[in-house]
């Protein structure tokens, strides 16, 4: 039993693997938190985990005790104008005027498995053994709101999964303009704020900061989860590192606008929200209706960072990520993009993919620029027909042509955005997200789509059908370079313009699952500009996202190590590119380019018919060799173990390890170069501490509680002599290990 509920006193205790999340209704009927953390035993009552005392500066709801004040109590789904101040997880404008409700526990309902959620992303279940979900239904009696609390505990897991559904019961309309997903008061504030922030090419970086009095939050008004800030944060001790102490992690699983916060009140209770942002949000809630808000995925462990990273990973990996390639091993691509960009034909194309085939490269992708009279990115984007000047027999015999290589064949689309210079604009230029009497901005030469109009969704996937359907497409990079400016819709009331960023969301949900319903073979990879989009709502449609435009080696180090916080390696899109580098002009070897993307869905991003004989057979020695630990690499569990954003960062580090730990792949990156050096050690995690291991290039054999306690011995750097060092040690420097257990049967 994962669900326990003590019936007298209306408590309810979720245990997960280790974990325990227990909260019980309040006397005035509200529901009130009591812990979350390290797995507690079962008992009957839970009651002293609770303090009610009086304050001289608070309200009261009941007169006779003013022991008993929402301003002092930790609450689980807090509610606006009762005598708590704090920000509250959800708020609802009535035909009065009036935004005070005051919802109460009725009944509850315990369901195996997991139910899915309407129109939304979602974690799931294969087999309803694996999980157990709590509804609480509570009740407004004055707005005839019903409010039911939806929390899944997974048996083998240590994660809650909350989200909340409202249902108008009564007869009046009323609007959500805040509808937050979860929220939960723990119980004192002496934590690290852990974020992932950044910009085009920089994304995800981490940064960490003491918790304080008051409000701390991230969020995105750009209708999507954006590159500066990902719909994730960190809850950690001061003391935990990656390999030990208590750290909370919560994770939205969703893609447009959040709100992620901490309010430090004065008593200091750290109040954790999360969910849509409630800027420039509201929902009209017509009698009948209803509304489902994303999911919240929260996580614990007092094993440190990447103890609850890998929580995450095997979690969206397995029950995240859906489909044909959720558990395959993702195909060595090559993408013509930085290539050729828009100036190609059908024998260019053909040449480097004979080339690639040659080299052992499996996929091949037709970048943008195939369709409409793409010649550059002012014009075509929603003609989705073939350009004839650049491929005049169309675009299957070059499919063919491709598949008779032996290799498959992938394609770009960008479905959410029209140019000016098209044909769908000039036909249908209400289509498009703006408000009438208002100049649209423009970005990148153009608009965004109105997908919460299901008329254009249904346009748009009649077109990608078509496309998908005439040839032998087996991947699809969805792309989405355009932030929302001039939000409206010419199809909805003027009461509902703020509906639009969460009904294009919705828009672009059902797009991708028609998609994935009508073509479950295609491999769906996610893109924004790069990372802009790279969340846990994209996993479950596009089970790889590209993880950044920027594939220069040493910055991937920054944005592949923050990334991993969250996100499965079998997820990250991680690319070779030519040098310079087009986004930064750094110059790095081939070789630790290829030793950064290898930790990830792997592929290359240049034109390897400019390379001469030397480089082509050292990608023939790249392709071979990510093949032969593909399955690792994408499947195993990851560890960090140097962070590039500590210390001085010149140094990362990582490894994989497969699942019986029978094998390890270490990774380790130097920056810059040192002169005459000290004598650096790496310690590695997650080996067999009895288990003896076979390091590749070395004689002699290591246990695995050497090789985390006491490490590997790196390279020296140049020692001040002309024979001194080695090749590695300069600077962008890279170092591989592959460690194989000697007891292996």
């Amino acid at each position: 039993m994962t669900i326990h509920i003590n019936q007298e006193n209306s408590q309810f205790h979720l245990q997960g693997k280790e974990v325990s999340y227990i909260f019980q209704v309040m006397r005035n009927g509200q529901i009130g938190q009591l812990y979350f953390g390290q797995k507690l035993r079962h008992r009957d009552d839970f009651s002293h985990l609770s303090k009610e005392e009086f304050r001289v500066t608070s309200s009261y709801l009941y007169e006779e005790d003013p022991s008993f004040s929402l301003d002092t109590v930790k609450q689980d789904y807090p509610s606006y104008g009762t005598s708590d101040y704090r920000e509250p997880a959800f708020h609802i404008i009535q035909p009065d005027g009036s935004r005070i409700s005051n919802f109460t526990y009725q009944s509850h309902q315990v369901v195996k498995g997991k139910p899915g959620l309407k129109g939304l992303p979602a974690t799931y279940v294969e087999d309803e053994t694996e999980a157990e979900t709590l509804v609480l239904r509570l009740f407004d009696e004055v707005t005839e709101v019903e409010l039911n609390l939806m929390y899944t505990v997974y048996h083998n897991r240590n994660v809650i999964v909350r989200s909340v559904n409202f249902i108008n019961k009564g007869v009046e309309e009323h609007v959500l303009d805040r509808a937050l997903s979860a929220s939960i008061d723990l119980p004192d504030s002496n934590f690290e704020w852990l974020q992932l922030a950044g910009s085009w090419s920089r994304e995800r970086h981490i940064h960490k900061q003491r918790l304080h009095p008051g409000i701390q939050r991230i969020q995105s008004t750009r209708g999507t989860s954006s590159s500066q800030h990902n719909p994730y944060i960190g809850l950690k001790r001061p003391e935990t590192t990656e390999i030990e102490g208590e750290v909370y992690g919560f994770s939205l699983v969703y893609s447009g606008n959040f709100l992620a916060q901490v309010e430090v009140d004065q008593y200091d209770i750290s109040r954790v929200s999360m969910g849509i942002s409630p800027f420039d949000f509201s929902w009209k809630l017509n009698p009948g209706e209803s509304f489902q808000t994303p999911e919240v995925v929260m996580g614990y462990s007092r094993a440190g960072l990447n103890d609850l990273s890998q929580t995450y990973h095997d979690l969206y990996q397995g029950r995240l990520a859906r489909g044909k390639w959720r558990d395959r091993e993702r195909p060595v691509l090559i993408n013509n993009w930085e290539a050729t960009y828009f100036d190609f034909n059908e024998e260019k194309l053909l040449s480097i993919a004979e080339q690639s085939q040659k080299l052992g490269i499996e996929l091949f992708v037709l970048d943008d620029g195939w369709f409409g009279r793409r010649n550059d990115d002012t014009t075509s984007l929603g003609d989705w027909f073939v350009d004839e000047a650049k491929l005049p027999n169309g675009l299957k015999p070059l499919v063919d042509q491709v598949n008779d290589l032996g290799m498959s064949f992938g394609l770009w689309f960008e479905p959410e955005m029209v140019s000016k210079e098209s044909q769908l604009y000039k036909e249908h230029p209400e289509w498009i997200i703006h408000v009438p009497g208002r100049k649209p901005s423009t970005g990148r030469h153009q608009l965004v789509l109105d997908f919460s109009n299901p008329d254009v969704v249904e346009y748009i996937y009649e077109q990608m059908a078509a496309v998908l359907s005439e040839s032998n497409i087996e991947y699809v990079k969805w792309d989405m370079n355009r932030y929302m400016t001039e939000i409206g819709s010419a199809r909805l009331a003027s009461d509902q313009q703020m509906e639009v960023p969460h009904r294009y969301m919705l828009g672009v949900y059902h797009l991708y699952e028609k998609l994935v319903n009508a073509f479950p073979h295609v491999l769906f990879e996610s893109c924004a500009s790069g990372g802009a989009r790279f969340d846990p709502g994209m996993l479950y449609y596009a089970p790889q996202g590209w993880t950044s435009d920027d594939t220069d080696a040493i910055e991937r180090l920054s944005i592949q190590y923050g990334t991993s916080m969250v996100y499965p390696l079998s997820g990250m899109g991680a690319h070779i590119s030519a040098v310079p580098n087009h986004q930064v002009k750094r110059v790095t070897s081939l070789k630790t380019r290829g030793d950064v993307a290898y930790f990830g869905a792997f592929g290359y991003e240049l034109d390897v018919t400019e390379m001469d004989d030397e480089e082509k057979e050292q990608v023939k020695k790249q392709v071979a060799w990510y093949k032969e630990h593909r399955h690792l690499l994408q499947y195993g569990t990851f560890h960090r173990l140097i962070s590039p954003f500590e210390g001085d960062g010149n140094e990362t580090s990582w490894m994989a390890v497969s699942k019986d730990q029978n094998k390890a792949v270490v990774g380790y990156y130097q920056v810059l170069a040192r002169v005459n050096p000290g004598f650096n050690r790496v310690k590695l995690s997650g080996l067999d501490p009895d288990k003896e291991y076979r390091m590749e290039g070395f004689e002699r054999t290591y246990f695995g509680d050497e090789l985390m306690h006491a490490g590997i011995q790196l390279e020296g750097g140049y020692d001040g002599s002309q024979t001194g060092g080695i090749d590695e040690s300069g600077d962008f420097s890279s170092q591989l290990f592959v460690l194989t257990s000697v007891n292996e049967s």
